[in-house]
């Protein structure tokens, strides 16, 4: 089953490979999507793909790459799309 979901990172979670961490784990799962940093401090990504990797993003999500602390990970269920082809940083 394939999903889609939208979620926003709030924490230490800038200036630590938060966003280049998240392309690798994403390209080894197989889901596609985007992240970005938003200029309040966050960052916010949609993830795309089968319903385990989807899941497994969102569980690393909320504990980050090592120099990262993850405050909260807020969670959107969306409407699969299948629109993106693979995953990136978008600015």
């Amino acid at each position: 089953m394939k999903i889609r979901v939208h979620v926003f990172i709030s924490g230490k979670v800038q200036g630590v490979f938060f966003r280049f961490r998240t392309v690798e784990r994403s390209h080894h799962l197989g889901v596609t999507g985007w992240v970005k940093n938003l200029p309040d401090g966050r960052l916010e990504a949609v993830f795309e793909g089968d319903k385990v990797a989807v899941e497994e993003m969102i569980n690393f999500c909320k504990i980050g790459p090592p120099k990262s602390l993850v405050k909260a990970v807020e969670i959107r269920q969306e409407v699969y799309t299948g629109e993106h082809k693979d995953f990136a940083i978008t600015y």
